[in-house]
C-alpha cells in the first residue's frame, strides 16, 4: 500500500507540532538546533506514526545521529544489543538503523520478520575485507583451528564461521574456545587487543575500520590535559588503546561514564556517539575528534520514512546461508556479553 498521498506522509513545522513534541526537543536541544528541528520534526512525527501502522520496531545503533537516535529508535546499543532485541522482537517489521551486516544479522535471528535498511548502500569497511571464500582458505591453512568472527562481517562469512563476536564480548569469546590457537577475523587491531587479554595463539586477518583506524596515539597525547579520561573503542590502533584509561565497546563505554563520575571525557570512537551520550549525560563535557562513518551517515529521517512508506528496501539472506550464519550468531548470544574492561 503506498502512503505517499495519505495523511502519514511529513505535516508542515507549524507551532502546533512543535508544542507536541516540546518535551523531546528540550532534551536534545543543545546538540540539534531550532532550523535543523523544523526539518527534522516533521519526518520523527511521521514515523512514529507509520511504525505503529507496521507494526514496525526501530534499532538504531549508538553511531547513528541524534535526531534518529533520541527521536525515532525503540532500540538503541551496540551491534550485540541490537542483535539479541532483534531476535526477541515481537514486531513484524524490524527497520535496522544502522549499516547493512547488522541488517543480515537481524534477518538471520527473525527469518520471518521483514527487515528493512534505510539505505541499502550503508557498508561497512570490515565487512568488505574478507569474503567467504577468504575464510575456507584460512581454514585449509589452519586445519583444526576455530573461527571467531567479528559480527561486523557478511551473512556468507558468518556462515563459514564457528561463532561470531562483537568488541563486547570478543575476548570471552575466544576464550571459551576449545583450542589454543584460534583465528580471529576481521578486525586486526580488535585481534590485537584481545591478543593482549589471552594467552591463545590468535591468526589475524588485515582488516581495519576506516573511521577508528585514522586515530593516532599522537593526537590522543595533543588532546591529553589534567582531569580528562580517555575511552577508547578497541578497534583503534595499538598506540591509541596505549594512551587510553579505559578500551571497551560502545556499551562498554556508556557504562564506564554512567558509573565513572566522569566530568570530562575523550571519546575515541564515531563522533555521532558524544553527539548522543552528550544529551544522556548533561552533566559530562565531551571533547573529541571528530571521525564520522560515512556509511552510518546514510541512514537519515526521510530514507527512514521512505523505508516505512513503501516496505523497501527489504533485507533478505539466502536460506543455506541463513542457516549457517544462524548457528555462528547464535552461539554468540548464548556466551553473551562480558565486557573486556
Amino acid at each position: 500500500m503506498s502512503l505517499a498521498h495519505t495523511n502519514l506522509a511529513p505535516r508542515a513545522f507549524d507551532s502546533e507540532l512543535a508544542a507536541q513534541y516540546a518535551d523531546l526537543y528540550t532534551r536534545v536541544s543543545d546538540r540539534i538546533t531550532p532550523d535543523e528541528w523544523a526539518v527534522h520534526l516533521p519526518y520523527i512525527d511521521a514515523i512514529r506514526s507509520l511504525k505503529s501502522l507496521r507494526r514496525a520496531v526501530v534499532l538504531a545503533h549508538n553511531y547513528q545521529s541524534p535526531e534518529i537516535f533520541h527521536g525515532i529508535a525503540d532500540v538503541c546499543g551496540d551491534s550485540l544489543a541490537l542483535a539479541q532485541r532483534a531476535a526477541d522482537s515481537s514486531a513484524d517489521v524490524i527497520v535496522l538503523c544502522g549499516v547493512h551486516f547488522m541488517a543480515e544479522t537481524a534477518k538471520i535471528l527473525s527469518p520471518d520478520k521483514t527487515v528493512l535498511i534505510p539505505d541499502s548502500d550503508a557498508g561497512c569497511s570490515l565487512a568488505e575485507s574478507i569474503t567467504a571464500a577468504d575464510v575456507r582458505l584460512l581454514r585449509q591453512r589452519y586445519p583444526g583451528a576455530p573461527v571467531v568472527t567479528y559480527v561486523n562481517t557478511s551473512a556468507e562469512v558468518k556462515a563459514e564461521s564457528d561463532v561470531c563476536c562483537t568488541s563486547a564480548n570478543a575476548v570471552h569469546v575466544v576464550e571459551s574456545m576449545d583450542a589454543d590457537t584460534v583465528i580471529f577475523l576481521p578486525d586486526k587491531y580488535l585481534g590485537k587487543y584481545v591478543a593482549t587479554q589471552t594467552r591463545k595463539r590468535l591468526i589475524l586477518w588485515e582488516g581495519s575500520c576506516e573511521v577508528h583506524e585514522r586515530f593516532t596515539g599522537a593526537e590522543i597525547r595533543s588532546l591529553r590535559e589534567p582531569g580528562l579520561s580517555v575511552l577508547a573503542h578497541p578497534e583503534c590502533p595499538p598506540d591509541v588503546l596505549e594512551e587510553a584509561d579505559f578500551v571497551g565497546s560502545t556499551a562498554a563505554m556508556t557504562g564506564a561514564i554512567r558509573d565513572g563520575k566522569m566530568d570530562r571525557v575523550l571519546l575515541i570512537t564515531e563522533c555521532s556517539m558524544a553527539d548522543n551520550l552528550a544529551i544522556e549525560f548533561p552533566s559530562v563535557s565531551f571533547t573529541r575528534p571528530c571521525n564520522l562513518c560515512p556509511h552510518m551517515q546514510r541512514i537519515t529521517l526521510p530514507k527512514v520514512y521512505r523505508a516505512l512508506r513503501d516496505m523497501a528496501p527489504v533485507v533478505e539472506v539466502d536460506a543455506e546461508v541463513a542457516r549457517r550464519a544462524r548457528r555462528a550468531v547464535q552461539r554468540m548470544l548464548d556466551i553473551g556479553r562480558r565486557e573486556a574492561a
